[in-house]
């Protein structure tokens, strides 16, 4: 297992320039947003506008904090995502525009590329044993002061587990919530 400090998660500009985000991690590692097997991150969204298009990737989107989203998407579908709303699975080439509800939000992006890897994600507001059978498990951590096989794990840190393996994870206080992200390659 290896833990990764908020500190140490780079930030860079958004790849349509319209935003920034803090890049959690990524594969290959050092990937450029044009040549990632999977990526997670956290945005900042502080203004309506268009999303960046991804082509070829599938995206998850999970409001982490603010009043939320809507999600407008070309086709004329529209998503209304907030911080109650389970985590929105949409293909990232589609285009769509984000409209902000009442002020600005941050959100948790998880993206693989469609044919080559497949991702779930599943909020947590508890302890637990969870397990990668293959692939790899990304925790990371939005509020609480958590353990994972009994190292610190506090809000804004991740923990990155290739398969195959198991953690036990546990939580003090009664304000916790973690996004366990398993993301597994295709045949």
């Amino acid at each position: 297992m290896h833990i990764i400090r908020a500190a140490d998660c780079k930030t860079m500009p958004w790849k349509n320039g319209g935003g920034t985000t803090t890049e959690i991690v990524v594969s290959p590692k050092g990937a450029s947003l044009n040549a990632f097997d999977w990526r997670i991150s956290m945005a900042h969204v502080g203004a309506d506008g268009p999303f960046s298009s991804f082509p070829g990737i599938d995206r998850t989107l999970s409001v982490l904090s603010g009043n939320g989203i809507r999600l407008a998407f070309g086709d004329g579908e529209t998503v209304k995502l907030d911080r109650a709303s389970r985590p929105f699975f949409f293909a990232a080439d589609r285009a769509v525009d984000g409209v902000l509800v009442d002020g600005p939000i941050d959100d948790l992006n998880v993206m693989s590329r469609r044919g080559a890897w497949t991702h779930r994600i599943e909020r947590l507001r508890g302890g637990g044993s969870f397990s990668a059978e293959e692939g790899v498990l990304v925790l990371v951590a939005r509020e609480g002061d958590w353990q994972v096989d009994g190292a610190a794990l506090p809000a804004g840190d991740s923990a990155v587990l290739d398969a195959p393996g198991r953690v036990e994870l546990s939580v003090s206080g009664s304000a916790a919530e973690l996004y366990a992200v398993w993301l597994t390659s295709e045949p």
